[in-house]
């Protein structure tokens, strides 16, 4: 490789860096919003987003947007923030990354102020030279009543999903978390 074809592709990482950078605020800016024309224009068109839990599961689009539609339309005014964000890009494939982004909301459900914390696991693709979400899995470590908060990390029951109490997504089920708890859990 020739020292500027390197050059040239250094510098499209880092102009990707802060596309994808971009595009995960605009889906926070656009949830917060409601704004679903422009939250759908996010994902590819054979999009995935899923959920260890099961709650938010779609394929494709026009079924993340309907998804969407549904969520919000329980769901009041919302305010979802970025913390870091990780991001690994293909070695063989110079328009696919990947990245965890990890995540805090404020949310308001059925006329219950809820709080929540999650991490992304994302696959980016892009396509026209515009950086899209491919794959959005959503991993919670706690979605409560803002009045439950408290108490919420007490228990590994931190999903609270229309009155539902279940597991939370993470760290139980990582293995580094089940390693330390072998080794010098209580």
């Amino acid at each position: 490789m020739s020292d500027s074809a390197a050059l040239e592709g250094r510098i499209d990482r880092l102009e990707s860096r802060f596309a994808i950078e971009e595009l995960v605020s605009a889906y926070c800016e656009a949830c917060d919003e409601h704004d679903i024309p422009r939250l759908a224009a996010l994902f590819t068109e054979d999009a995935v987003y899923g959920s260890p839990s099961g709650v938010l599961v779609s394929t494709g689009r026009s079924e993340i947007a309907e998804m969407f539609v549904r969520a919000f339309s329980v769901r009041g005014p919302g305010f979802h923030w970025t913390h870091d964000l990780v991001i690994r890009f293909d070695e063989e494939n110079a328009d696919r990354a990947t990245g965890v982004v990890a995540s805090h909301a404020e949310t308001f459900v059925n006329r219950v102020p809820s709080l929540a914390a999650m991490k992304y696991d994302d696959e980016y693709r892009r396509v026209n030279g515009r950086w899209l979400f491919a794959r959005r899995s959503i991993r919670f470590l706690y979605y409560v009543p803002a009045e439950k908060y408290l108490e919420a990390l007490k228990s590994k029951r931190r999903l609270c999903f229309e009155g539902t109490w279940s597991e939370a997504d993470y760290p139980e089920s990582l293995p580094a978390w089940q390693e330390f708890e072998r080794k010098y859990g209580s």
